[in-house]
């Protein structure tokens, strides 16, 4: 018997269709097998899929698959999963948690849809690696970096999925970006992250904190779209190096070279006062506060997907 499962593209960290960064979602994932989940996430071809299915430890539990392998955890698809279960009124505005390979995280749900993840303590560390050879990986020159570099240096930051964080001094330059996808592998691999994140806070609209770009080779992903997981793990370390002074939410803008603009708000504990006494060199928020990543999201495809039959597990005998 043939069997079928609703299956949804949802576009998250943005208001408008056919933007931002497409997650893919499966409401009711129970009792599909790896493989089925598997081949799911490669027909609907996104990015990420989440699979949303019950817990034991957690209100829900969401598995991640890329086209091609599962990951731990994925910002955005997290985000479209819990809005498209928003819509449905299967979750209302209130606080979850969802259990995740990557550890149990808290869920906010707004009123207006806006859902929050809260990620992990924030882990920042220095890299040694010459500047040079990450302008040569971004196609750039080492002025667009060095500029920037004795205040905000190359990092290694992570609020769950480490990043290689690369401040450039300005949006002409975060343009000019030709990444060589090999070299940036290599400086991922030996910085022990899952993607290199360039930013600039020269941005294109007045609210926003600054514009990223991120490139994950090692997940298969050239460059993303919007990337959640990447926004908290940034704001962090920009706070670490005293180098905001604004209250939250942030608003990293990206997305716009690939014709997929997406905001990405980020909340650090810091509120108008923390961030006075931030200015006036008083204590803020402290370094360990978990932030959270948030954004609106829309779903542009809802159907039936039909399952394959999963593959069964006898031996073959020849």
């Amino acid at each position: 018997m043939t069997e079928t499962r609703r299956a949804q593209l949802v576009d998250a960290f943005t208001r408008e269709p056919m933007s931002g960064n497409p997650a893919g979602v499966v409401p009711d994932a129970t009792d599909l097998t790896d493989d089925q989940m598997a081949s799911v996430a490669a027909e609907l071809g996104a990015s990420e899929t989440a699979f949303v299915l019950a817990s034991e430890e957690a209100d829900r539990r969401l598995r991640y698959f890329t086209p091609e392998h599962e990951v731990d955890l994925c910002g955005h698809a997290t985000i479209a999963a819990f809005r498209s279960l928003y819509d449905r009124a299967v979750v209302t505005a209130d606080t979850y948690t969802v259990e995740t390979a990557a550890g149990v995280f808290d869920i906010d749900v707004d009123a207006d849809g806006t859902v929050w993840l809260t990620q992990s303590p924030p882990e920042i560390s220095p890299v040694d690696v010459d500047l040079s050879r990450v302008a040569d990986a971004l196609g750039l020159d080492e002025a667009a970096l060095s500029e920037v570099a004795e205040d905000l240096p190359v990092a290694r930051a992570s609020t769950g999925l480490p990043f290689l964080v690369v401040p450039v001094g300005y949006f002409e330059q975060l343009s000019a970006v030709d990444p060589d996808h090999d070299a940036i592998e290599r400086l991922c691999t030996e910085t022990d992250t899952q993607g290199l994140y360039a930013f600039t806070f020269d941005a294109l609209e007045s609210d926003a904190t600054l514009h990223g770009r991120a490139f994950a080779p090692l997940l298969g992903i050239a460059e993303d779209p919007v990337t959640g997981t990447a926004g908290g793990a940034v704001a962090a370390y920009l706070r670490h190096h005293g180098a905001l002074d604004q209250p939250d939410p942030l608003v990293f803008e990206q997305g716009h070279f690939l014709d997929r603009p997406g905001r990405v708000l980020v909340r650090t504990g810091h509120g108008a006062d923390e961030a006075d006494d931030a200015e006036a060199g008083g204590p803020g928020a402290s370094d360990a506060t978990p932030p959270q990543v948030g954004g609106h999201a829309t779903v542009v495809l809802d159907g039936d997907l039909t399952i394959p039959v999963a593959e069964s597990d006898d031996i073959i005998q020849a």
